[in-house]
């Protein structure tokens, strides 16, 4: 079982930076997948950013490439998601997840995830 809380949530203007946090209680295996994924009001939740923790590729969605990275920090057990140059359609609740599995690439399927944190809030104004 593993727990994430993420933190580094609130609220900037259009054009602006946020980086999130997410602190993992524990890693299980050497390598598996982490994911950032987003929710807005009355949209489906969307895969955002993934990667493997034992290295490879990183996976971006198309709406954030250039302007979001995630990495991570193994002897912390956490994970981030640089945000930069924000828009106003990135208002959502982000939520950090991991798997079961790992490879040398993660895939941005919700399905494919196991654990959730609880979901910290970017809010960004025009």
């Amino acid at each position: 079982q593993v727990q994430l809380v993420e933190s580094g949530g609130g609220s900037v203007e259009a054009g602006g930076s946020l980086r999130l946090s997410c602190a993992a209680s524990r890693y299980t295996h050497s390598s598996y997948c982490m994911g950032w994924f987003r929710q807005a009001p009355g949209k489906v939740r969307e895969g955002v950013a993934a990667i493997p923790t034992g290295g490879g590729s990183t996976n971006y969605a198309d709406s954030v490439k250039g302007r979001f990275t995630i990495s991570q920090d193994n002897a912390k057990n956490t994970l981030y998601l640089q945000m930069n140059s924000l828009k106003p359609e990135d208002t959502a609740r982000y939520y950090c997840a991991a798997a079961d599995w790992g490879g040398n690439w993660c895939s941005r399927l919700e399905s494919h995830f196991s654990y959730w944190g609880q979901g910290t809030q970017v809010t960004v104004s025009s």
